[in-house]
Protein backbone atom coordinates (compact mmCIF):
# COMPACT_ATOMS: atom_id res chain seq x y z
CA UNK A 1 0.00 0.00 0.00
CA UNK A 2 0.92 3.43 -0.63
CA UNK A 3 1.09 6.50 1.76
CA UNK A 4 -0.16 10.13 1.16
CA UNK A 5 2.15 11.74 -1.70
CA UNK A 6 4.56 13.97 -0.21
CA UNK A 7 4.25 17.56 -0.83
CA UNK A 8 6.43 20.60 -0.54
CA UNK A 9 5.07 23.88 1.13
CA UNK A 10 6.07 25.80 -2.33
CA UNK A 11 4.21 23.22 -4.38
CA UNK A 12 1.00 24.06 -2.52
CA UNK A 13 1.38 27.55 -2.33
CA UNK A 14 2.12 27.80 -6.25
CA UNK A 15 -0.99 25.72 -7.02
CA UNK A 16 -3.30 28.11 -5.08
CA UNK A 17 -1.96 31.35 -6.80
CA UNK A 18 -4.54 32.76 -8.90
CA UNK A 19 -3.82 32.10 -13.13
CA UNK A 20 -2.66 34.98 -15.57
CA UNK A 21 -5.72 36.94 -16.41
CA UNK A 22 -7.13 36.93 -19.91
CA UNK A 23 -7.97 40.00 -22.22
CA UNK A 24 -11.96 39.74 -21.16
CA UNK A 25 -14.56 39.85 -24.14
CA UNK A 26 -15.82 42.73 -23.27
CA UNK A 27 -14.80 46.55 -24.30
CA UNK A 28 -15.93 47.90 -21.25
CA UNK A 29 -13.38 50.31 -20.00
CA UNK A 30 -14.23 49.09 -16.21
CA UNK A 31 -13.37 45.43 -16.87
CA UNK A 32 -10.41 46.21 -19.15
CA UNK A 33 -8.99 48.38 -16.16
CA UNK A 34 -9.24 45.74 -13.52
CA UNK A 35 -8.04 42.72 -16.09
CA UNK A 36 -5.10 45.39 -16.66
CA UNK A 37 -4.17 45.72 -13.05
CA UNK A 38 -4.55 42.12 -12.14
CA UNK A 39 -2.15 41.68 -14.92
CA UNK A 40 0.23 43.76 -13.39
CA UNK A 41 -0.06 42.66 -10.12
CA UNK A 42 0.48 39.40 -11.40
CA UNK A 43 3.84 40.99 -12.93
CA UNK A 44 4.81 42.72 -9.78
CA UNK A 45 4.17 39.39 -7.68
CA UNK A 46 6.87 37.95 -9.86
CA UNK A 47 9.25 40.87 -9.60
CA UNK A 48 9.07 40.62 -5.64
CA UNK A 49 9.34 37.12 -6.02
CA UNK A 50 12.69 37.18 -7.24
CA UNK A 51 13.59 40.11 -4.45
CA UNK A 52 12.17 38.20 -1.69
CA UNK A 53 13.97 34.72 -3.12
CA UNK A 54 17.92 35.07 -1.00
CA UNK A 55 15.77 36.44 1.62
CA UNK A 56 16.64 33.23 4.50
CA UNK A 57 13.58 32.64 7.06
CA UNK A 58 15.38 31.41 9.54
CA UNK A 59 17.57 32.98 12.33
CA UNK A 60 16.07 34.34 15.81
CA UNK A 61 14.01 36.87 14.14
CA UNK A 62 12.89 35.06 11.16
CA UNK A 63 9.76 33.15 10.67
CA UNK A 64 10.76 29.96 9.70
CA UNK A 65 8.50 27.43 8.02
CA UNK A 66 5.46 29.65 8.50
CA UNK A 67 6.74 32.02 7.03
CA UNK A 68 8.36 30.50 3.96
CA UNK A 69 4.73 28.55 3.88
CA UNK A 70 2.78 32.07 3.50
CA UNK A 71 5.76 34.44 1.89
CA UNK A 72 3.98 33.71 -1.70
CA UNK A 73 0.91 34.85 -0.23
CA UNK A 74 2.07 37.67 0.82
CA UNK A 75 4.08 38.90 -2.10
CA UNK A 76 1.06 38.32 -4.12
CA UNK A 77 -0.77 40.38 -1.94
CA UNK A 78 1.53 43.05 -2.09
CA UNK A 79 1.90 42.88 -5.99
CA UNK A 80 -2.18 43.76 -5.78
CA UNK A 81 -1.34 46.30 -3.63
CA UNK A 82 1.43 48.18 -5.46
CA UNK A 83 -0.72 47.72 -8.77
CA UNK A 84 -4.08 49.49 -7.00
CA UNK A 85 -1.96 52.15 -5.49
CA UNK A 86 -0.60 52.73 -9.11
CA UNK A 87 2.37 50.34 -9.95
CA UNK A 88 4.52 50.62 -12.18
CA UNK A 89 2.57 52.50 -14.66
CA UNK A 90 2.06 49.26 -16.80
CA UNK A 91 -2.08 49.15 -16.72
CA UNK A 92 -1.93 52.00 -18.83
CA UNK A 93 -0.27 50.14 -21.57
CA UNK A 94 -1.72 47.08 -21.24
CA UNK A 95 -5.05 49.05 -21.41
CA UNK A 96 -4.47 50.73 -24.66
CA UNK A 97 -2.90 47.31 -26.09
CA UNK A 98 -6.13 45.43 -25.28
CA UNK A 99 -8.26 47.86 -27.33
CA UNK A 100 -6.24 47.85 -29.67
CA UNK A 101 -6.72 43.78 -29.92
CA UNK A 102 -10.37 43.81 -29.08
CA UNK A 103 -10.57 46.76 -32.36
CA UNK A 104 -8.65 44.66 -34.56
CA UNK A 105 -10.51 41.57 -33.62
CA UNK A 106 -13.89 43.42 -34.30
CA UNK A 107 -12.41 45.11 -38.03
CA UNK A 108 -11.68 41.58 -38.88
CA UNK A 109 -14.47 39.71 -37.78
CA UNK A 110 -16.37 42.65 -39.28
CA UNK A 111 -14.67 42.06 -42.84
CA UNK A 112 -14.89 38.32 -42.52
CA UNK A 113 -19.02 38.94 -42.85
Amino acid sequence: MSGPLPIDATTAMNAMRPAIPTVPKSSDPATIKKVAQQFEGVFISQFLGEMFSGIQTDGPFGGGQGEEMFRSLMIDEYGRQIATQGGFGLSAAIQREMLKMQETNVGSANAAH
